[in-house]
């Protein structure tokens, strides 16, 4: 089978538009994008199945007939989709019960991260983009800071 041009632009903006929705803030986008990819996905499979007759033995000759795996993958990702759909919907309203939006928040290890980073990469790091970057080559990995957590919260003996 030759596959129609059509399906496979279809699937590209399906997966494209699922993939770039899914990496939003928003539960409502990223419920929509998981929608989005998972149609993109039973469209493959529907590509990789072959035409035919209905498979129904003695209907119609076995070269002649379809054949009927993809098309119960298909139903169980239809069901996969529901249950994942129904779950994220479930998370979106209780989120929108708990804070009065839908965005997910920065985790605070996260943010503890970037700021570690930000403080390693020095107060003059946005004005030296532009310069060379060969004379911090030769600097070693002892001059950044180290926090293992050893020091958190304690005071100095």
């Amino acid at each position: 089978m030759i596959p129609n041009l059509v399906y496979i632009a279809v699937i590209g903006v399906l997966f494209g538009a699922g993939v770039s929705l899914i990496l939003e803030r928003t539960l409502t986008r990223v419920i929509i994008g998981v929608i989005l990819l998972c149609n993109g996905v039973n469209l493959l499979i529907l590509m990789s199945g072959s035409p035919g007759t209905s498979p129904i033995v003695g209907a119609s000759p076995e070269e002649d007939m379809s054949d009927p795996l993809p098309q119960a993958m298909i139903l169980t990702a239809i069901v996969i989709t529901l249950g994942i759909t129904a779950f994220l919907l479930a998370l979106a309203y209780r989120s929108w019960q708990l804070l009065g939006h839908d965005e997910v928040q920065d985790d605070v290890e996260d943010r503890r991260i970037m700021e570690l980073a930000e403080r390693a990469e020095g107060p003059h790091a946005d004005e030296n983009d532009d310069s060379d970057d060969s004379d911090e080559s030769d600097e070693s990995d002892d001059d950044m800071p180290q926090d293992h957590g050893a020091d958190r919260g304690r005071s100095p003996r």
